[in-house]
């Protein structure tokens, strides 16, 4: 039985990598400038400082490829973040968007786009960086609402940051009823999602932030597996539950606050892809990390490819994308719980 479940695990990843591989190519060729396969090798194969098209290496190295890379990272970072909440948790519905660790980021940089337009200090390139202070403050005040007598209570945990989503959305919303109309569509477009205006800088600090929560959260199987068993019995087993939750908080505000910050608010990705690799792969976290990240990555490259192709020259943002496929899973996985329940 073991044996069975690490080749179907194998073959998972496989394919994921494969998925990804195809993907990324894809993101390459397709756009509102087609490229054909020719295109694509000579870019590849030209000698070192000599464009093979100038038009073309222009679109592929400084538009495209930034572009993708930075959804490859941004999607491997919330589907990891959403299956290691749901673990450390033990609830279904624990993700970066329902416990307010995104909409912290929203708060900040929908702070610095308003402020751009009364204040002299505030400017556009500081909404990254508000966004990220914004993810960050978000987290640890949901944390320190969740403190009972020196432990993180998972109820309250989960109840703050209900209501952290909640307080933040109410303040998001007087900032869009002051705003202008200039800074009204770059908050709703911001707070939709979107990896148009990637740059290699922009890669550069999302991969250097995200890099070591990757790591990291990728070597918690075993714990993430003594807690399906309850917290008592994990701190049985020899596990430190508290550090866990808190230093598993810092990695993931860390990458949370990196990604959010270029990409904007991106729901569904971590709710839905854990809960499909779980119907592949079962329960074992051992297995699902690493394939949780790949297939993230796999499903915001296929949403992004979709938003800059459906309705090109136009893009559409990239939670719509995410939001028109992850609501009818949803409600499928209800539809099928609740009949399971019936039976």
């Amino acid at each position: 039985m073991e044996a069975a479940r690490k080749n179907m695990s194998r073959r998972v990843l496989c394919l994921g990598l494969l998925m990804l591989a195809s993907l990324l190519v894809a993101s390459l060729k397709i756009g509102a400038v087609s490229l054909s396969w020719s295109d694509l090798w000579q870019l590849v194969a030209a000698p070192e400082g000599i464009a093979a098209n100038p038009t073309h290496d222009s679109i592929v190295f400084q538009l495209r490829l930034p572009r993708a890379l930075l959804a490859l990272i941004v999607g491997a970072v919330l589907a990891l973040s959403g299956l290691v909440l749901q673990g450390l948790l033990r609830n279904p519905l624990a993700s970066p968007s329902l416990l307010g660790i995104s909409s912290g980021g929203a708060l900040g940089a929908t702070g610095m786009i308003l402020g751009s337009h009364f204040f002299p200090w505030a400017h556009a390139g500081l909404v990254p960086a508000a966004a990220f202070v914004g993810c960050l403050l978000a987290s640890f005040w949901m944390l320190s609402l969740a403190q009972v007598e020196g432990r993180t209570d998972t109820a309250l945990l989960i109840l703050g940051g209900v209501a952290i989503n909640s307080l933040v959305g109410a303040a998001i919303g007087l900032f869009t009823f002051f705003a202008d109309d200039a800074a009204l569509r770059s908050i709703t477009f911001w707070s939709l999602g979107s990896v148009a205006g990637a740059s290699w800088e922009q890669v550069a600090i999302v991969g250097l932030c995200s890099l070591p929560a990757l790591l990291f959260l990728s070597f918690l199987g075993n714990a993430l597996n003594a807690l399906l068993l309850g917290e008592r019995e994990a701190e049985f087993l020899g596990l430190s539950v508290e550090r866990l939750k808190l230093t598993a908080f810092w990695f993931l505000s860390l990458a949370l606050g990196a990604g959010v910050a270029y990409s904007g608010v991106i729901g569904f990705v971590g709710l839905v892809v854990p809960h499909l690799l779980r119907l592949w792969l079962g329960a074992d976290h051992r297995q699902l990390l690493v394939a949780s990240s790949v297939y993230g990555a796999c499903l915001l490259l296929a949403a992004d490819l979709i938003a800059r192709t459906i309705a090109a020259p136009l893009e559409l943002p990239l939670g719509v994308v995410t939001g028109a496929i992850g609501s009818p899973y949803l409600i499928y996985l209800l539809r099928r719980d609740k009949k399971l329940r019936l039976r």
